[in-house]
């Protein structure tokens, strides 16, 4: 079995196991899942950075994810934190394009010895 496809199942069966766990806290009072679901958006984050470090798409996922879980259930209001996302976000996405690039220069650099 290929390394991506273990990766995959791996991906896969964090979320049923999350889901599962939710579901149980749900349906005993202990955590409601409306207030819950944002650990699933955190969790295939978790699964897609376990895959690959550097994808921005787990980032903004885990992010979102993090963000609404605060929402659900902190009460904080989604436009005081979009004060600090944007930049959050540029920062991010900055700092993924100096990593590629810092990427591509050693490949370069091996390819030219």
């Amino acid at each position: 079995m290929e390394q991506r496809e273990k990766m995959h199942i791996l991906t896969g069966a964090m979320i049923l196991i999350g889901l599962g766990v939710l579901i149980i806290l749900s349906q005993r009072g202990i955590y409601g899942f409306d207030k819950s679901w944002p650990t699933l958006l955190i969790v295939i984050a978790i699964g897609t950075l376990i895959q690959q470090w550097k994808d921005l798409g787990g980032w903004i996922i885990g992010t979102t994810g993090f963000i609404f879980l605060l929402k659900e259930n902190l009460g904080v209001a989604i436009h005081e934190l979009a004060t600090y996302l944007l930049p959050l976000l540029l920062i991010l996405i900055g700092l993924d394009l100096i990593v590629r690039r810092k990427g591509k220069r050693k490949q370069e650099h091996k390819t030219v010895e």
